[in-house]
């Protein structure tokens, strides 16, 4: 059994905590040298060959910045280290041509790592870390003897593959592009780009950015500008694009490029469940109109469920190492990274499982009324909200779905307090207390702790631990600075924080994003499990069916023509809520049998016609 040690160096203090890991290390004790120091004294090195695993140094770690792992043989190739006492990566996923192969796993389990290797983007190392002396292709190649990303590898090698990649951080255009996102698209030559990972429209070898190549795209940006409603702001400049409109932006300049594989990291974040799918149906055309490979990290179960044709599961413990699973019919292997056990690979991957409810009742489980808000309304000089007055019951979450643009940010702000109601010409004033997590969050100067200690007194208790930090995954983060968090981390602590004050109402505005399958399944859990025991109320928006669908008892409906007007109906039974959404989409939607989660039907399947002839779009 191979041991590998992890060192995280964003929360390692080993100045404060006077290097404690090797202090206590029995065989540092004992004269051997299983923890030194790095050559700038600033980290200790953990040699795995030396270590026990007898865990003493994890547990007594202040900062939860050690993770030891005794590693299962039957993890595959070490396709990629980061180092010493760095994240490995073990197997690749397998693009297959005329298919959509989608990847689902937790953040920081090497995903995107995985995606830069077969973009070209990465070299794998096979481990060895010592500069200089990297493997090369012929070595890399010959180690995946047997496998089917061989001649994947090969073919990367010797430059008979074209490849395009949309990355994860589509801020990465406003950054590296100026001008209009018309020039932008006219721009782009259909070649794929020599540099796979350039998106941005950074002039390369393969990638013209002259005159005469200027409007040569323009039948392809009229398509790609309706499936992508990209019409809106074709004529804006590029750095005041809004997330969504970066996201799509960003899938279309992939597209403009010809390509054998293309690569999609997390294509649904900031776009709400109609771009979704409109999304998802122009990537499945590239795999079955067009015969391309096309590979997909998505968080978002719908989304991934509804585009793929095989899963890869992910798995291993976060920040050490990640392991890639053997190919997957989409519905076995979405069902079994829910389920927690992959039964091919024989692993267990998680220790409960997910498994979702049936369709609820719409009957109110509290009868006891909280409270009541009135009509709302809101003006500005480009767009108009108005929403029917509503009640909040005790123990009832209400999910608010719609378009994006359609107000429901600007009611969320209304309801806190924090904005006027043009209807009654003054702020709402429930009487009660209100808690509010804004979908745009900032990093303060502070660290976890005390930004949690500011809202709570129960960080220490055992149900405190229990409600929150366990399952937002905070425990390791404590003493981490906002400012050195990712967006997922941000996230998690803007939830808790949120859910740490005393309230009566609570207010979430979109805590989804930036979170994997499992942390926004567990981030609904912690969000009922608070709402339950406390007996309180909470509203919360999100794009995420599966998310919605998991913390929901009743809904609330926006419509409207996004960026003009919106119109938010009354808390409505979930059922009736979702039928009314979906059926204006024209998408209905199932529950599996087995996992009992919400699943989008192709559209003109069979199971499509025959909900939408019974007027059944949330499931049948």
């Amino acid at each position: 059994m191979t041991r590998i040690a992890v060192l995280d160096k964003k929360k390692c203090r080993s100045k404060i905590c006077g290097t404690l890991c090797q202090r206590v290390c029995p065989r540092v004790r004992m004269g051997d040298e299983t923890i030194t120091m790095d050559e700038e004294g600033r980290f200790p090195v953990i040699s795995e060959e030396l270590c026990v695993g007898c865990g003493i140094c994890v547990n007594k770690c202040p900062f939860d910045a050690l993770t030891i792992v005794n590693l299962p043989h039957e993890t595959g190739t070490l396709t990629h280290q980061y180092g010493k006492n760095g994240f490995r990566l073990y197997g690749l996923p397998v693009p297959r041509k005329g298919s959509v192969v989608g990847i689902i796993g937790p953040n920081g389990i090497g995903k995107s790592t995985a995606v830069k290797i077969l973009s070209g983007q990465i070299k794998p190392n096979l481990g060895e870390i010592e500069e200089g002396k990297g493997p090369g292709w012929e070595q890399i190649i010959a180690e995946y003897r047997g496998n089917e990303v061989q001649n994947y590898l090969k073919q990367l090698q010797d430059g008979s593959v074209t490849v395009v990649s949309k990355p994860q951080d589509v801020s990465i255009i406003s950054k590296a592009k100026k001008g209009k996102v018309r020039k932008l698209l006219e721009s782009i030559s259909s070649n794929a780009p020599e540099n796979p990972s350039n998106v941005s429209g950074k002039a390369s070898k393969n990638t013209p950015n002259n005159p005469s190549n200027v409007g040569g795209n323009s039948r392809k940006i009229e398509v790609l500008s309706e499936e992508l409603e990209l019409g809106s702001f074709l004529d804006k400049d590029v750095k005041t694009l809004s997330g969504g409109e970066l996201q799509r932006l960003a899938i279309a300049v992939a597209l403009m490029r010809d390509a054998d594989v293309y690569f999609f990291d997390e294509p649904s974040s900031y776009l709400d469940i109609r771009q979704r799918l409109k999304v998802s149906k122009t990537i499945r055309d590239l795999a079955e109109k067009e015969g391309k490979a096309v590979v997909v990290v998505e968080h978002d179960l719908i989304v991934l469920d509804y585009l793929s044709d095989y899963i890869q599961v992910a798995y291993g413990h976060k920040s050490a190492y990640g392991v890639f699973s053997q190919l997957k019919n989409t519905r076995v292997g979405i069902n079994e990274y829910l389920s927690g056990y992959l039964k091919n690979e024989n692993v267990r991957i998680n220790d409960t499982g997910i498994k979702f409810e049936d369709a609820k009742t719409g009957v109110l489980k509290s009868e006891y009324l909280l409270c009541e808000y009135p009509k709302i309304s809101k003006k500005f000089p480009e767009f108009t909200l108005t929403a029917e007055g509503g009640k909040l019951y005790n123990e009832i979450v209400i999910g608010a779905l719609g378009p994006n643009a359609t107000g429901k940010t600007t009611m969320m702000r209304i309801l806190a307090g924090e904005d006027k109601n043009d209807e009654t010409g003054k702020k709402v004033d429930f009487n009660l207390a209100v808690s509010y997590k804004p979908q745009y969050l900032t990093a303060v100067k502070k660290n976890v702790r005390n930004v949690l200690q500011a809202v709570t007194k129960d960080l220490y208790k055992s149900h405190y631990k229990r409600e929150i930090l366990e399952p937002l995954e905070l425990e390791g983060l404590l003493d981490s600075e906002l400012e050195n968090l990712s967006g997922g981390e941000l996230q998690r602590v803007a939830i808790a924080e949120c859910l740490s004050r005393e309230a009566d109402i609570y207010l979430l505005d979109e805590p989804s994003a930036y979170l994997d399958v499992q942390q926004r399944l567990s981030a609904s859990k912690a969000v009922r499990q608070v709402i339950e025991s406390r007996k309180k109320s909470a509203v919360v928006i999100d794009h995420d069916i599966a998310f919605i669908d998991y913390v929901s008892d009743r809904a609330i409906v926006f419509s409207g023509e996004p960026g003009k007007n919106g119109h938010a109906s009354s808390p409505e039974g979930l059922k009736e809520g979702m039928n009314r959404f979906l059926k204006g989409l024209e998408i209905t939607f199932r529950r599996d049998q087995d996992s009992k989660r919400p699943r989008a039907n192709k559209v003109g399947s069979q199971k499509d016609k025959e909900q939408k002839k019974k007027g059944e779009y949330y499931f049948n």
